[in-house]
């Protein structure tokens, strides 16, 4: 934190608020003075409580002397028969059966503090875009604590990682030594742990085929970028040591193939060229011999090997080049390491002992995968003898380059076929794409003017005007094709109703079903639901559903019995909840309070309402509910 530099317009924007992050009213003379005309309307409505409380007329109806705040409504608490002495809406009951009822007398106040709140919040916006503004040239800083706090979020991540895993984490030291103790490659399982001693130069790998040389060549180049990046590992981390290197580098894969053009031999000098340009760089060469002769290869890798540690490089090599390591074993900056082969078993330990130049086991890794022991006998009786016919290779190789051309000729035709397949499958999508466009273009354009409509009938001063307005813009949408099922409905089929899967667990007949929507159930018509099959979701994947959240849903319970009610509202709440509403309004009207009781207690039990309140004058007022799911 003691890199950061706090600019001054940040300071500028700091002084409006206080140590608990709320705005200071008192900075601004507007602001202050509608807080104190918003007191003084508190103050009129206060004394105007108290005034009415005092009459003797109310006197025998009041159960006490107190001012209550219930439903942020002021209000007095008053027995039954209030009615005939005091005008005014009834927000709640006491437990002891007494009434909190808002007097009309201070609804005049309380417009007053409305309007006032609207004066407020324009000028709350007002500095909503100077701090905006000041702080958009402020963005390199914010992109600055942003990349330092990114730094500190990876470091804690691979912590994190490091814990939950069982892996360590070795940071590169200021060297370029390398020392692995129980090392496990992260892409083996089940692996036998690699202890490494490459203090020197360079590290030679030899010994037997198919006995882990390559897999230790990969170990030691993903430790080095492991602990370069500070990503855990498996490993001794007290025993081992990871010097620090500025590339790492490998040569691994044959280059040779179609679309190089290239043999592998060339490929491979190609490569090395490109690793003479860089320094104090990890290398490593997988087969160093491939695809060239054992003897000139000896003598040219010898000094490709010497000039690379000139330059400061560090190179591990695999090889079966006995010549090769006879070479370079006589030089002190070179470790020798062989793969062991058992023998007895006739297989590989995957171990490997340093000092020493490891045998090939050629003939028997051959055996062990499925060549015959005849041909392996008569292999091992022809091996040693160098009086090869130089004219048959000639021959064969002139064969192989005859080949080699008719193939090259078959694939640059297949290649031409596909290039004019690829041509007319581009001109097929840019087709289709231009008629994908022109139908998007006329779906937008529909739901434009819907939308337009919509504004329209959000801005409508009545409930009548707006529902009239909604449906002219409903009907500007595009057509919705249904597809009418004759599906005989069962218990235990799995639906969908709506936008939600469940299960029907009961039949009423066949127009009607009782189903189960993600532990609700849910009363709804048969009409209503389409077959459809729930896809339990696998183990320890997380799936996050995004619903879209609409308004404007409204449920009207005049006339009914509190009991009657609670069925409905009970109904009318699942179908919202599952439909994605959340905000509804209920209708309960004024009435004697019954009702209205009924269903405040029901809210307030029910799971799923975050909250709820009394509806705006022009939406019903105190008759009325406005409830959050």
């Amino acid at each position: 934190m003691s890199k950061f530099i706090i600019d001054d317009k940040f300071l500028e924007i700091d002084k409006y608020f206080a140590n608990d992050g709320k705005f200071d009213e008192n900075l601004d003379e507007q602001l202050y003075g509608l807080s104190q005309r918003i007191k003084e309307h508190k103050n009129n409505m206060s004394g105007s409580l108290k005034r009415l409380m005092s009459t003797s007329k109310l006197s025998s109806y009041l159960l006490d002397t107190q001012v209550h705040l219930l439903n942020d409504e002021e209000c007095v608490l008053v027995r039954g028969g209030f009615n005939h002495v005091l005008k005014g809406a009834v927000i709640g009951r006491s437990t002891s059966g007494g009434f909190f009822v808002a007097p009309d007398s201070i609804l005049k106040a309380k417009e007053q503090i409305r309007y006032i709140n609207q004066e407020r919040e324009a000028i709350f916006y007002t500095y909503a875009k100077e701090f905006s503004s000041k702080l958009s040239e402020l963005q390199p800083f914010i992109n600055f604590c942003d990349k330092e706090f990114t730094k500190f979020d990876n470091y804690q991540a691979r912590v994190l990682f490091a814990r939950a895993s069982n892996l360590q984490i070795i940071k590169s030291k200021k060297d370029t030594k390398i020392v692995l103790k129980s090392f496990i490659h992260p892409a083996l399982h089940k692996a036998k742990p690699i202890h490494v001693d490459f203090s020197k130069n360079i590290l030679m790998v030899t010994g037997v085929n198919a006995g882990g040389k390559t897999m230790l060549l990969k170990s030691i180049l993903s430790a080095a970028f492991m602990a370069k990046y500070i990503i855990p590992m498996k490993l001794d981390e007290n025993k081992s040591h990871v010097g620090s290197f500025k590339n790492v580098l490998a040569i691994i894969d044959d280059p040779q193939n179609v679309k190089n053009d290239i043999s592998t031999f060339a490929g491979r000098m190609k490569e090395f060229s490109r690793i003479f340009s860089y320094k104090s760089a990890l290398v490593g060469v997988d087969e160093i011999e491939l695809g060239t002769d054992s003897d000139e290869a000896a003598a040219l890798f010898k000094v490709i090997l010497d000039d690379l540690i000139k330059k400061g490089q560090k190179v591990v090599v695999t090889t079966h080049h006995k010549r090769l390591a006879a070479l370079m074993a006589d030089r002190d900056d070179v470790e020798l390491m062989a793969a062991l082969y058992d023998e007895e078993q006739r297989k590989p330990t995957y171990e490997f002992m340093q000092g020493i130049i490891g045998k090939s086991y050629a003939f028997e890794t051959a055996s062990r995968y499925g060549i015959a022991n005849s041909i392996v006998t008569e292999a091992k009786a022809v091996y040693g003898d160098n009086s090869e016919k130089l004219s048959l290779l000639i021959e064969r190789g002139s064969q192989l380059e005859r080949e080699l051309k008719a193939k090259h000729k078959k694939v640059d035709e297949k290649l031409e076929s596909l290039k004019q397949k690829e041509l007319n499958l581009k001109e097929q999508k840019e087709t289709l794409f231009a008629e994908l466009e022109e139908q998007r273009s006329a779906l937008k354009n529909s739901y434009d003017v819907a939308i337009n409509e919509a504004k329209t009938a959000a801005r409508a001063g009545d409930t009548k005007s707006i529902h009239r307005a909604m449906s002219k813009a409903n009907k500007k949408l595009p057509p919705k094709k249904e597809q009418v099922l004759n599906y005989e409905f069962k218990v235990g089929d799995q639906v969908k109703y709506h936008s939600q899967k469940g299960t029907i667990i009961s039949m009423k007949g066949k127009k009607d079903a009782t189903i189960e929507v993600e532990g609700m159930r849910v009363h709804v018509k048969t009409k209503n639901l389409k077959p459809t099959k729930i896809i339990k979701p696998k183990a320890k994947t997380n799936v996050a559903l995004h619903v879209e959240k609409r308004s404007g849903l409204k449920c009207d319970l005049h006339g009914m019995r509190a009991d009657e009610a609670t069925d409905t509202l009970d109904k009318f709440l699942s179908d919202a909840l599952i439909n994605g509403w959340d905000e509804v309004i209920i209708y309960h009207g004024i009435g004697t309070g019954k009702l209205s009781y009924a269903v405040k207690n029901f809210l307030i039990a029910h799971p799923r309402v975050k909250g709820f309140d009394d509806a705006p004058q022009h939406l019903g007022g105190f008759g009325a509910k406005i409830v959050y799911l």
